[in-house]
């Protein structure tokens, strides 16, 4: 098979001369995600392992690269002010494309493409994952074939935000255009098999388990990609990823490798592998549920017309938890140099980085007892404390990984020492990170009280992440469960800060207001930072060309990697 996919993508490109003969050469590539790809759509999925599995399929306009510069790729330049690609009133952003661009059906890339891939995430029937992107996209039209002008309701400091990075692609018109709004989620050969500009095609899909791929014969650089085929597979844990790059050298590339960090070191020691890492924005963090979620609800669980939490409303309890942790032990234990304690959402870049909420860093398990106490929180007969008839019984959930499990064992610890009891549960990363709406176990829905994982966003600018947590973007039947507001918390002061930092040019201003809305959000208990994460995965030492990345896929630049001479 591997022999009659290279010699169909030579085939494809003869005109390419010598050039071609590289393509497919290197044979396949098996890359191993223990998190299993569950769509290649990212505007149906926020889970970073669909959005990086897609990224090898369907590209933005530019990318961010390993030091987080924004970098051409489906154009020859970014635009700016002084280069006359963004207007002088900020009010509008003009992409040229590249000459001669091909989709991998044959088809040209055009502006038209472009401009519906706005169209797509915008449609009001639709949850579109990324709609915090295209946040004051008033239109975007195609000037002509190669020219696309994205116009904003408002001046816009940073345009930046759709068509840049791995979560906001663009996607072929003629694939999606009857996938429009509530239709989305029903286009699964679309979903499955986007057909995009990338290195690579999808040839088999099979959800939560295995992607197949070849080198894509329309691929701009005739030289590339290197492998002829690629295997993304699912699954598994981290532990598992690792072992199979860095011991038996079954897989190339190992992502995000949560791992204890002497077992890591240990399995690096067979010397078949590298450890690779680097400090983005990532942070392990616990979602505080502001929503009743109690199954007797029905459809309203776990939403804003289900009702306020029982408890979790309560400052004083949100505190309490919080208070409670020791964060340096969490690194300790689960991540070593891979790790850092934060008090914050948003830890990076250094002028974003608040230091008012630094005093949870020290656990102070007897100022969370006193808290509690004085909010009226009484232990009962067995320990646990109640108010009311409501007793402090945490549901907290998260994903399945070694890593995460002891972290929510010494959480359950410190809590039952404040008198929260704490019922713990993990779910296969594949299912809760997942976009199966029929599901109940997906961290958008977030069926628990505290759910607990790591996000980030891409590039370096914060204005769209911050975004996140406006009232609008709250998961619910109506939006088909997509958003990013977990904790459902809605603040109509939050949502102002949100809509000033999309109008305000200056960068300390711009950093100014994203360092208040970081501490709005930990102050009011929306959310629990513990960890800072640098990313870490591994590659065998066989493969070159890997460009280790924070802020956009780690596969950003999988046409440049090859098999080592």
């Amino acid at each position: 098979m591997k022999k009659a996919l290279l010699c169909s993508a030579v085939a494809a490109g003869l005109f390419a001369g010598n050039a071609l003969a590289e393509r497919g050469s290197d044979g396949q590539l098996n890359i191993i995600y223990w998190q299993a790809a569950s769509i290649l759509n990212p505007y149906l999925s926020g889970g970073t392992k669909d959005i990086e599995s897609a990224s090898m399929v369907i590209e933005p306009l530019a990318h961010y690269d390993e030091t987080g510069t924004m970098v051409p790729n489906l154009v020859d330049e970014i635009p700016t002010v002084d280069n006359g690609g963004v207007s002088e009133d900020l009010k509008s952003i003009t992409w040229k494309l590249s000459d001669g661009l091909m989709w991998s059906d044959g088809t040209p890339v055009t502006a038209a493409d472009v401009a519906f891939t706005a169209e797509y995430c915008l449609h009001p029937e639709g949850g579109c994952q990324q709609a915090s992107n295209f946040t004051d996209v008033e239109s975007v039209e195609a000037i002509d074939d190669s020219t696309v002008k994205v116009n904003f309701s408002v001046a816009k400091p940073f345009p930046y935000g759709p068509f840049v990075g791995a979560q906001a692609p663009v996607i072929q018109k003629a694939q999606f255009e009857n996938c429009m709004g509530a239709k989305a989620p029903e286009c699964t050969d679309a979903n499955f098999g986007p057909i995009g500009t990338g290195p690579y095609v999808v040839t088999e899909f099979k959800a939560n388990d295995v992607v197949s791929l070849k080198a894509n014969p329309n691929y701009r650089d005739a030289a590339k990609p290197a492998f002829a085929t690629v295997v993304f597979k699912g699954g598994g844990d981290a532990a598992s990823a690792a072992r199979s790059v860095l011991e038996t050298g079954e897989f190339d590339y190992a992502w995000n490798l949560q791992v204890e960090p002497e077992i890591l070191s240990k399995m690096a020691a067979a010397g078949k592998g590298t450890v690779v890492s680097s400090f983005g924005t990532s942070v392990e963090r616990l979602m505080v549920n502001m929503t009743n979620p109690d199954p007797a609800l029905g459809d309203k669980r776990a939403t804003v017309e289900g009702g306020p939490h029982p408890f979790l409303t309560d400052p004083a309890v949100r505190t309490a938890l919080s208070k409670a942790i020791d964060r340096e032990i969490l690194v300790e234990v689960g991540y070593g140099e891979a790790g850092q304690p934060t008090c914050n959402v948003l830890p990076a870049p250094a002028i974003y980085a608040s230091t008012a909420n630094d005093a949870c860093l020290g656990q102070d398990i007897e100022a969370a007892k006193k808290l509690l106490d004085d909010a009226g929180w009484v232990p009962g007969s067995d320990g646990v404390r109640e108010k009311d008839g409501v007793r402090l019984s945490i549901l907290y959930q998260t994903s399945t990984n070694s890593v995460r499990q002891a972290t929510q064992a010494l959480v359950k610890q410190w809590w039952a020492e404040i008198g929260v009891e704490t019922e713990l549960r993990n779910i296969d990363a594949s299912v809760f990170f997942g976009g199966d709406q029929s599901s109940p176990d997906t961290f958008q829905k977030f069926f628990a009280d505290i759910e607990m994982y790591t996000n980030n966003f891409d590039g370096t600018d914060p204005e769209n992440y911050m975004a996140n947590w406006s009232c609008k973007e709250i998961p619910s039947p109506e939006n088909q469960w997509l958003g990013d507001n977990m904790p459902r918390y809605c603040n109509p002061e939050y949502d102002a800060l949100v809509a000033e930092m999309s109008t305000t040019a200056k960068l300390e201003d711009r950093a100014a207001l994203a360092k208040k809305m970081n501490d709005m959000l930990m102050q009011e208990g929306a959310m629990i930072p513990l960890i800072h994460r640098g990313g870490v995965s591994a590659h065998a030492n066989s493969l070159e060309g890997v460009r280790m990345n924070e802020w956009d896929s780690e596969l950003w630049n999988i046409a440049d990697w090859k098999r080592a001479e």
